[in-house]
């Protein structure tokens, strides 16, 4: 039954693995009987996330370590995703007090097993490359910016200045320590930690922008839901925006497909012009590519 993963673990440890990545996806249903299990690696750690109980954690834990050629891991932490709260033990080694861990040669702070997400979402790599690559002169808005990753990789690739707005004020001040382990801030960079729909007249303070990224939760109780709320956002967008201003707009549901997402930006943004998918991270393969991360590069008229 281990097999597939066992393979991913080899091909994996055989080389030095300084980028945080994922090892296995098996969230993706391309291996049966293994659906409720990923493995990432936020060097020295290995996470084993759940979905459902694991049948034998102890022989999961030992091909790991077999795996480990190079002597890479000093920790294997599991986390029972099906359960409320989603707790995480330690099952071999100990969990560093403060894991640094570099992504697309940035650096990020990472909470491996302490909170539900550790803080960094892997299979946005792709798009932090995109924005070093294209970022160069642009005022940014990043909204729902969780731990502001993005918004790293936009001063990395020589954003002007960024807005990061998210209703959570820890995660925009864990977002400030990422944006400082890169070297980054404080002047170009303005938090809004309030809920989005009550903070436009704010957002527009430090606007106009040049590059919008729309990256929210399917479902965040109480403030978003993404089939209900997402053209609500992409219809502000005439307002916040420079002629010309690129507009990403992300969506990571397993029930909302990709032509959700071009329906919200054609209806609601008629003008806008549709230029590219950005795809996420190779290791985040699919059997269904409907269900995973949809990224789309929209842009606004010239």
């Amino acid at each position: 039954m281990l097999t597939p993963i066992n393979d991913k673990l080899l091909t994996f440890f055989s080389a030095e693995q300084k980028e945080a990545r994922r090892i296995f996806h098996g969230r993706g249903h391309c291996f049966p009987g293994l659906e409720h299990i990923c493995i990432d690696w936020f060097r020295p750690v290995v996470l084993i996330s759940a979905w459902q109980e694991v049948e034998d954690p102890e022989a999961l834990k030992a091909i790991i370590l077999a795996a480990d050629v190079k002597g890479q891991i000093k920790s294997i932490v599991l986390q029972n995703r099906f359960i409320n709260q989603s707790p995480a033990e330690t099952i071999y080694g100990d969990l560093p007090d403060k894991i640094i861990v570099q992504a697309q040669d940035l650096r990020f702070e990472v909470h491996p097993g302490r909170r539900q997400n550790a803080g960094l979402f892997l299979d946005m790599g792709p798009l932090r490359e995109w924005l070093k690559e294209n970022s160069e002169g642009c005022n940014v808005l990043n909204l729902f910016a969780y731990t502001c990753a993005l918004s790293v990789a936009a001063l990395a690739g020589g954003g002007k200045s960024v807005t990061n707005v998210d209703m959570s004020k820890p995660s925009l001040e864990w977002g400030l320590q990422n944006h400082m382990l890169n070297g980054q801030g404080p002047m170009p960079i303005k938090s809004i930690p309030h809920n989005l729909f009550k903070s436009w007249g704010r957002i527009k303070q430090f606007g106009r922008y040049d590059l919008v990224i729309i990256d929210p939760p399917t479902n965040q109780r109480g403030s978003f839901n993404a089939e209900r709320n997402y053209k609500s956002v992409v219809k502000k967008m005439h307002s916040l925006c420079n002629p010309g201003a690129s507009i990403i707009a992300a969506l990571n549901s397993p029930f909302l497909g990709v032509d959700f997402l071009h329906d919200c930006l054609t209806k609601n943004l008629p003008d806008s012009k549709f230029i590219e998918m950005i795809p996420a991270a190779d290791e985040f393969v699919d059997i269904d590519p409907e269900r995973g991360l949809k990224i789309a590069h929209y842009q606004m008229p010239g």
